[in-house]
């Protein structure tokens, strides 16, 4: 923890002399990540939270709480490096409490983060937050968008966070935090659902489009599909950015990854038996890959964190895995089961 917050001190005093070196250019780092159910130790009592507890089969308690709660400040200081994310997506947390306990008493204390979390109908309690620096984003509306069932038996799922924020140089731009459904009860099964998560946030980002002339928009979160299935490729049209700039459709959706994902097989975001892929995503509107825009980003500036850190070795498959809290309910006292993503934005003020 001192460790922790002795960096966190010196990268809090970097930004001005990064300004005096570009003073009309701000690093502008955007982060998503699931960071596999963060639990308060507390019951509520209209969820099923009931084993992330500390008499609940996972055994969670104070220290697991407050290791992991630092383990998530240690990351997130990471990935900015020499700039503190403007903006952190954080998919599987359940509740206010563990966002100000972060927040607050983490190693992040000092970061001047401010959150905004979705209460969600879903059963076992678990949301999507948004972690901003006030300083960079400024909220000015949020909307939490509802998906439908495929059918009246379907458990409900996570609401769709969409924050509207002004920036420095008095842009709008409307930031989108999904969780969509998971696979849990098969592939075929569960599609419809995710399909229906990825038109709410279709229509979303196309209500966007119909109310600004340059819609600047970044979309994020785990989705629970690869790039090749139907909710990304069809439903959200998320492809790989034109090679030329002036190809670009300023509404159209644009997948930071999906490129690398189709053609490097040890990149991704989460390893299911032995295979890494992308079920975590990136996805910016056009007008935010221009070169002269006054925020952009490239696919060159957009990755997966793949800090040492994160990562153990995978006895069963070889090579690498991500470094994880539990496994089923064996605790391990990792990160997550799911690596962070990130992107660098140039954003001229």
């Amino acid at each position: 923890m001192r460790t922790l917050l002795i960096l966190l001190t010196l990268l809090l005093t970097l930004p001005a002399a990064h300004a005096q070196e570009a003073k009309d250019t701000l690093h502008f780092v955007v982060m998503s990540w699931n960071v596999e159910n963060l639990f308060d130790l507390k019951h509520d009592t209209l969820k099923n939270d009931q084993e992330f507890l500390p008499t609940g089969s996972h055994r969670w308690n104070s220290r697991r709480y407050w290791k992991k709660l630092d383990h998530i400040a240690k990351c997130i200081v990471a990935v900015g490096q020499w700039e503190l994310p403007a903006l952190v997506g954080l998919c599987e947390v359940e509740n206010d409490s563990v966002l100000r306990d972060l927040t607050r008493y983490s190693a992040l204390q000092q970061a001047g983060y401010r959150y905004l979390v979705t209460h969600s109908p879903d059963e076992r309690g678990i949301d999507v937050a948004l972690l901003y620096q006030r300083h960079l984003f400024k909220p000015i509306a949020r909307q939490d968008h509802r998906v439908s069932k495929p059918y009246p038996t379907a458990r409900p799922t996570r609401d769709i966070l969409h924050v509207s924020g002004k920036l420095l140089n008095g842009d709008t731009l409307d930031v989108l935090v999904a969780h969509f459904p998971s696979r849990s009860s098969g592939v075929k099964e569960t599609r419809p659902y995710r399909l229906l998560a990825a038109q709410r946030v279709k229509e979303a980002c196309d209500s966007v489009c119909r109310e600004r002339q340059r819609p600047q928009i970044i979309l994020m979160g785990d989705f629970n599909d690869y790039p090749h299935d139907r909710s990304v490729r069809e439903v959200l049209k998320a492809e790989a950015p034109p090679a030329e700039a002036v190809s670009l459709t300023p509404h159209s959706l644009y997948h930071l990854l999906v490129r690398r994902a189709a053609t490097d097989k040890e990149f991704g975001s989460y390893k299911y038996r032995g295979e890494w892929g992308l079920i975590d995503h990136l996805i910016v509107s056009g007008s935010l890959l221009r070169p002269d825009a006054p925020m952009h980003t490239s696919e060159a500036d957009a990755g997966v964190f793949r800090a040492p850190f994160l990562l153990t070795d995978d006895p069963n498959n070889g090579g690498k895995q991500p470094f994880r809290t539990y496994l089923g309910t064996r605790y391990l006292g990792g990160f997550s089961d799911h690596l962070p993503l990130y992107a660098l934005f140039h954003l001229i003020y």
